[in-house]
């Protein structure tokens, strides 16, 4: 199974794919989500974003500031109010 993960800034839909794993920067602390994870929404800090394509690859960095994500039935949305790169 995938978790369909969204980066969108105000700008652009930034990334939209199926992934083992995400790890976010979360305001209260880091959090990872995989398919199947309780729905909730959570402010985020600047930091980096790790994306796990598969359960054993080494993660894919992504610098983001700011925003927020929600995890729903659709999978993982960041609304990023900055992504670097």
């Amino acid at each position: 199974m995938a978790l369909h993960f969204e980066l969108v800034t105000p700008a652009k839909l930034v990334r939209s794919e199926e992934v083992h794993m995400v790890v976010v920067p979360g305001s209260e602390g880091e959090f990872g989500v995989l398919e199947g994870h309780s729905p909730f929404m959570s402010t985020i800090r600047d930091g980096a974003l790790q994306v796990f394509k598969t359960a054993d690859a080494a993660p894919e960095t992504i610098m983001i500031q700011g925003g927020f994500a929600e995890v729903g039935d659709s999978g993982l949305t960041v609304l990023a109010e900055h992504v670097e790169g």
